[in-house]
């Protein structure tokens, strides 16, 4: 049966140390994750060689920097990242961001570490 999730009934995390992430939908087949990133807090660079993710910003602004490019975003848009695509999400700014990740199939056990691209 259907029902209501959001971060007071969904998995809490905590990643970088300093982010925040609830799990508000965990499948093999799709995943849901809203996190927040506090000013100046980033991601490892990464690529997921199955899982196509895309980012929508809900507050905030952010940068997601892959090895084609930065895409700034600012809220009410968002990105999709290939699989195969290393990026990282950054936040440069002077305000928390929250935001929602939705990954298909899930990003767990596919998430490899990558090197950062060289500076441009």
């Amino acid at each position: 049966m259907a029902k209501p999730v959001d971060r007071s009934t969904a998995e809490h995390y905590v990643w970088g140390g300093v982010s925040d992430g609830w799990r508000l939908l965990d499948r093999d087949d799709l995943s849901v994750i809203e996190e927040c990133v506090p000013p100046g807090g980033a991601e490892e660079w990464h690529v997921h060689a199955v899982a196509r993710q895309f980012f929508v910003l809900l507050d905030g602004s952010a940068v997601v920097q892959t090895t084609t490019g930065d895409l700034p975003l600012r809220a009410g848009q968002g990105v999709e990242i290939a699989p195969g695509l290393a990026h990282r999400f950054t936040n440069p700014g002077a305000e928390d961001v929250r935001f929602l990740v939705i990954s298909s199939p899930t990003t767990r056990g596919d998430r490899q570490p990558s090197a950062a691209p060289p500076l441009r």
